[in-house]
């Protein structure tokens, strides 16, 4: 009598195992590149912004609730902030001129705003923005892993952001005004559409282009981030 046949996993149950495993690799090495970029920019207090962002959770984050949503997964908010970077940094490439695009200001400044546009997504005053979401039955949701934490005020992410950033680095004006303002005319939490107009800088062009890329393209997004 021929033996019970061995089950075969489904594959999308060994992709998701491998990528369980590979996690914790692929999220110290997008922590390490993100730390160096912020620290070439020697921007004082920047070593002390960086023990923050990990006492934060910044590095282990998700960048969305989920259900649809960008980078919803455990680091997905280092590795959108490391998405945008990159794609700002090829946008610059081709849009600024070479003197331009290659000066110490525009790189550290690109470097900064990428960076830690979303910083405010980690919350703050030891609080998560990001909570689990759990459902009745006890367990978290597949669908909508992560929620909007109750017990933080819900400042702007992006204001939040500068916020953070200013206690430990000084911003300059620009760097300030394109995060605060980088969500554009999709940003329902500030009602940018009222102040972007007649007012666009380079950096926020950049920073503004390169964010919705990232998350609407290469991180697949389908609905209006929370």
């Amino acid at each position: 009598m021929a033996g019970k046949k061995k089950e075969v996993p489904e594959q999308a149950e060994v992709v998701q195992d491998q990528e369980k495993e590979e996690a914790p690799k692929r999220m110290e090495f997008v922590k390490g590149e993100i730390t160096s970029l912020l620290i070439s920019t020697g921007r004082e207090g920047v070593e002390d912004l960086i023990g923050v962002m990990e006492e934060k959770g910044f590095f282990t984050a998700p960048a969305s609730s989920g259900g649809g949503r960008h980078s919803a997964e455990e680091g997905g908010l280092a590795q959108h902030s490391l998405n945008v970077f990159k794609t700002a940094a090829k946008l610059a490439y081709v849009l600024l001129g070479p003197i331009e695009r290659n000066t110490k200001e525009m790189k550290d400044s690109l470097a900064i705003v990428c960076l830690l546009h979303d910083l405010g997504k980690c919350g703050d005053y030891g609080k998560a923005l990001y909570v689990p979401n759990i459902l009745k039955s006890g367990k978290q949701s597949d669908a909508k892993p992560w929620e909007r934490n109750k017990d933080l005020l819900p400042t702007p992410h992006a204001f939040r952001s500068v916020e953070i950033a200013n206690r430990w680095i000084d911003l300059t004006e620009d760097e300030a005004f394109a995060i605060r303002y980088h969500d554009g005319l999709y940003d329902r939490e500030t009602g940018a559409m009222a102040v972007i107009p007649g007012h666009e800088t380079k950096l926020l062009m950049l920073l503004h282009w390169a964010d919705m890329w990232a998350s609407r393209v290469l991180e697949g997004e389908s609905k209006d981030d929370e």
